[in-house]
């Protein structure tokens, strides 16, 4: 077993993450956020599941090949493992191996489940069927790329002295990771522990060239605290989330992970790789990218993480930061400090501020920002950092635009029926004016683009806030629409039925205005999927691993 103090990041957030209902990414905005992944300094990026659909393999079969390949790593070491999950069948493996192969550093990670429960009721095999499958399944893989993980699904509610054997011959078929997750977030902080520590010294062939790993749900609560059990126990690989998002609950969120061993380094004396200054800005990325919002008091990366209310609590913090804060809010890239910008302002000072938050703009991007930035200086006295930040999510993280607002005039209050007065071009360029009378001006606005758009769906979920404080906030909105287009089977090897869910995002200094960005946003994601036939991973594929 592996015996250092450096903790490996499997960053699962294409994967596992993807899976939490309506976070399916585009092919394009999963290579998006695997760059910034990179960037950020995880070890290894587990891309997808090729055998899924082959826009899931396409996608990560370019993600190998750009982000597996970059033209100038700083260094050998920086270049990320690229990961590709397979069930522990030939076919699944295979596709694996193809979209991985282009990579640097590539790796098929093939699971199968070793609980009671999932061996007779989803499996439908004996341990003697499971052992022998494992024994095959990682050998043949092993034939096809040097690095195999290999995962015994459900090990959290495993029986230990069966784990064992399995993971015996996991390691004498050769894989040199054995991933222990608890897919159901079943177990406590001490029982996870004692699961860790008696694979490590019970497992026949464990040495120095294997690496244990832990991957945790978060159904209880407790991810976070399994995953950093298992580490003290003598894991050094933890795969995770960035947000923590997952099916069900969650996954163990990685900016927790990360800065508790930072923070706390004088207790687990562990160390990794992330460059935590960027946690703040990938975690807003991946957000708008999935629709899916960061809680307020979600721990490091949470609006109100380094917010302080309390009367005692400002003054201890008047007195001394370290009063309430046990980390600073510059090493997750929380900067507190407001950037002066107004109409006034020139290019230079946006793309200087703009890099030192970590938005690297082409010209051309530049230009875009720039104008947007303008118009919004014409509204807005003063523009802060969030704001900005809003302002490049609503610019650049989106999906092609297909509908786009171009006019929106609205009429409300109590002496009359709300009325929305819509315009959108359309994709072929023509200009479409619907104007209709809803219980409020949202509705009303929601009802005339529905009628321009005339997609099927329904709003399953609308979010607002304001990003900054003051009456000239810059307001944000996400929402979540689901497909009526009906449920789809996967491929052929699967009976699973889905409805699709997508998220938008918009923002803008006049709320309703957000609110029809955030919808367009939603349906131009619903339009690409149905008309390019994308997007075939259901949002909560029962035999993958947990």
């Amino acid at each position: 077993m592996t015996n250092n103090n450096y903790v490996r990041i499997f960053d699962t957030t294409l994967r596992d993450g993807e899976q939490s209902p309506g976070a399916t990414m585009t092919s394009a905005e999963k290579l998006e956020v695997a760059h910034n992944l990179a960037r950020l300094g995880v070890d290894i990026i587990e891309a997808g599941f090729p055998a899924a659909s082959p826009d899931d393999l396409e996608a990560v079969r370019r993600i190998a090949l750009e982000v597996g390949n970059p033209a100038h790593p700083e260094s050998e070491a920086r270049v990320p493992v690229i990961a590709g999950l397979a069930r522990a069948n030939k076919p699944d493996i295979d596709k694996a191996w193809e979209a991985v192969q282009g990579a640097k550093k590539p790796r098929i990670h093939t699971f199968l489940a070793t609980s009671p429960i999932h061996m007779k009721h989803k499996l439908k095999m004996d341990p003697e069927e499971v052992i022998q499958r494992v024994s095959e399944m990682v050998t043949y893989a092993k034939s096809l790329c040097a690095d195999v993980e290999f995962s015994p699904e459900d090990a959290g509610r495993s029986e230990p002295e069966f784990l064992y054997v399995v993971l015996g011959e996991a390691i004498k078929a050769g894989a040199t990771t054995l991933n222990i997750p608890d897919t159901v977030g079943y177990t406590t902080p001490d029982e996870f522990y004692a699961l860790i520590d008696g694979i490590i010294k019970h497992t026949p062939g464990m040495h120095d060239g294997i690496t244990v790993s832990v991957h945790c749900h978060d159904d209880l609560g407790l991810a976070t605290a399994n995953t950093l059990a298992g580490i003290r126990a003598g894991a050094r690989q933890a795969e995770v989330t960035m947000n923590g998002i997952g099916e069900r609950a969650g996954n163990t969120s990685l900016e927790e992970v990360v800065m508790a061993l930072k923070t706390r380094h004088p207790v687990f004396g562990l160390d990794t790789g992330i460059e935590t200054q960027q946690l703040s800005r990938i975690s807003k990325l991946v957000s708008n990218y999935t629709g899916i919002v960061v809680q307020p008091n979600k721990a490091i990366v949470g609006s109100n993480a380094f917010a302080h209310e309390a009367g005692i609590h400002q003054d201890g913090m008047l007195k001394h930061q370290s009063t309430y804060e046990i980390m600073r809010p510059e090493d997750v890239g929380v900067n507190q400090t407001n950037l002066v910008l107004g109409k006034h302002s020139g290019r230079a000072a946006l793309r200087n501020r703009l890099a030192e938050m970590g938005h690297s703009l082409d010209d051309v991007e530049l230009d875009k920002a720039f104008a947007r930035f303008k118009d919004l200086a014409d509204r807005k006295k003063v523009i802060t950092d969030l704001d900005l930040e809003a302002l490049i999510a609503d610019e650049f993280y989106k999906p092609r635009d297909v509908y786009l607002l171009s006019g929106l005039q609205v009429t409300s209050g109590t002496m009359g029926m709300p009325t929305a007065t819509v315009r959108l071009r359309g994709p072929d360029g023509v200009i479409h004016t619907v104007a209709t009378i809803g219980t409020g001006p949202v509705d009303a606005t929601y009802k005339a683009i529905d009628q321009i758009v005339s997609v099927p769906c329904t709003l399953l979920e609308f979010n607002i806030h304001a990003i900054t404080e003051g009456i000239d906030a810059l307001g944000e909105v996400t929402v979540r629409i689901q497909s009526e287009s009906g449920a789809t089977t996967m491929d052929a090897q699967s009976e699973v039925e889905y409805v699709r869910v997508y998220g938008g995002h918009g923002a803008d200094s006049d709320i309703i205005v957000a609110s029809a960005k955030a919808y367009i946003n939603a349906l131009n994601k619903l339009i690409v999927a149905q008309t390019e036939g994308k997007g075939k991973v259901p949002n909560d594929f029962g035999v993958m691993l947990g």
